[in-house]
C-alpha cells in the first residue's frame, strides 16, 4: 500500500484503490479473509501501516457460468439458418438466474451454437418453466430476434398446451385476467382484480375422466406461469404443480402412482406455430406427449368410469377463434 495511505482504514484505502469494486463489497471480502495485508487476514477498522503487500483472492461467482458454453444435450426438430426450434425436457431452466446460474438452455445454446453469443440472450425469445417440457423458438440472427419478439408482441405467434387439471371445467371457456406478483408469497403469481399485466388464456376440455380433466390451453398472452396461476384461479390446479397445485390423492391408486411419478406440473407446451422471419412462410410444429404424461394418461384410460367421445389428437386447431365463449362468472 503507498505510504500515502498511512493511517487511513484499511477498508476506506481499499475503495479509493480499487473503484471497480463497492465499498460494501471490499468491506465484506475484508470479513471474510479474502484479502491479505502481508499474507495475513486484514479488518476493515485496522489501520494502514504502509508498504503493505495486497492480496485479494475474490470468491467463486456463480453468475459468471451464465453465459458459459456447456456440452448439455439439446433435442433439435429443426434449424435452419435463421431459427431454431427445440423440444425442452423437463428440469432445464432456460435462462440464468439466482439458484441455476449454470446447466440452463441458454449454456447448452451457447455450446452447439457459439454464434450466439453475439445474439442478445443467446437469441431466446420466450421461455417454459424449468419443469414444463415442450417446444420452444430460438432466434439464430438479430434479424429473426427481432421478427420473432415482434411476433410475440402482435400475438402472432401460437403457442398451445396440453394439461391434467383437477376437477370438472366447462367444455371450454376464455379466461381474461391480470397477473401480478403474489403479494404474499414473492415467488410466486398471482391472478389479480386490479393492476398487474393483462393475461389472456383459452381452454378446452379434450376429454373429461374422473375428477381429472385433459385440457388444451392456448396463450393470447405470455405472462410468468400464466396457465398455472389461471386454471388455479378458475379452481382447475394443475395435478403435481409444486407451487400451484392443491396435493390432492383421492384418485384411484394407478392414477396416484403416475401422478407421483410426474414430480412436475402436468403441464407440456405440444403446438408451436409463427411466421419464418425471412421467408414469411407460416411455421407449424408439434410434439408428442412426454413419457410420464402419456403413463399418466394412460393411467386414467384405465380408471374410466364415464363414457366419453374418443379424443382425436390431431385435431383441427384453426377453429379456435370460433368455438370459444368466455366462462360465465
Amino acid at each position: 500500500m503507498p505510504n500515502s495511505y498511512i493511517g487511513i482504514r484499511t477498508d476506506v484505502a481499499l475503495a479509493e484503490i480499487i473503484t471497480d469494486l463497492s465499498r460494501s463489497k471490499l468491506t465484506n471480502w475484508l470479513k471474510d479473509g479474502y484479502i491479505l495485508l502481508n499474507n495475513q487476514p486484514a479488518r476493515p477498522k485496522d489501520k494502514i501501516n504502509g508498504e503493505e503487500v495486497v492480496t485479494i483472492t475474490p470468491p467463486f461467482d456463480e453468475a459468471t457460468l451464465a453465459f458459459t458454453a456447456e456440452d448439455l444435450p439439446l433435442n433439435v426438430i429443426y434449424e435452419d439458418e435463421h431459427v431454431i426450434v427445440i423440444n425442452k425436457p423437463a428440469g432445464l431452466t432456460v435462462h440464468p438466474g439466482a439458484g441455476n446460474w449454470s446447466g440452463t438452455l441458454l449454456n447448452a445454446l451457447l455450446f452447439h451454437y457459439p454464434e450466439l453469443s453475439l445474439i442478445p440472450r443467446a437469441g431466446i425469445v420466450h421461455r417454459l418453466d424449468k419443469d414444463t417440457t415442450g417446444l420452444m423458438v430460438v432466434a439464430r440472427t438479430f434479424l429473426a430476434q427481432f421478427s420473432l419478439v415482434q411476433q410475440l408482441q402482435e400475438r402472432s405467434v401460437s403457442r398451445i398446451y396440453r394439461a391434467f387439471v383437477e376437477g370438472y371445467p366447462f367444455k371450454q371457456g376464455l379466461i381474461n385476467k391480470n397477473i401480478n406478483r403474489d403479494p404474499h408469497n414473492r415467488i410466486k403469481m398471482a391472478a389479480v382484480a386490479f393492476g398487474g399485466r393483462e393475461a389472456i388464456t383459452r381452454y378446452r376440455v379434450l376429454k373429461q375422466f374422473k375428477k381429472i380433466a385433459y385440457v388444451e390451453c392456448k396463450l393470447e398472452t405470455g405472462r410468468t406461469h400464466q396457465i398455472r396461476v389461471h386454471m388455479k384461479d378458475k379452481g382447475f390446479p394443475l395435478l403435481a404443480d409444486p407451487v400451484y397445485g392443491s396435493k390432492k390423492n383421492n384418485y384411484d391408486p394407478e392414477v396416484v402412482d403416475a401422478i407421483e411419478q410426474l414430480q412436475r406440473q402436468a403441464l407440456h407446451a405440444i403446438k408451436l406455430s409463427f411466421i419464418h422471419p425471412a421467408t414469411n412462410e407460416v411455421m407449424n410444429f408439434k410434439t408428442r406427449l412426454p413419457e410420464d404424461l402419456r403413463i399418466l394418461l394412460a393411467a386414467l384410460n384405465f380408471g374410466e368410469e364415464l363414457a366419453y367421445e374418443q379424443f382425436d389428437d390431431d385435431e383441427d386447431d384453426s377453429n379456435w377463434e370460433i368455438i370459444y365463449v368466455p366462462d360465465q362468472d
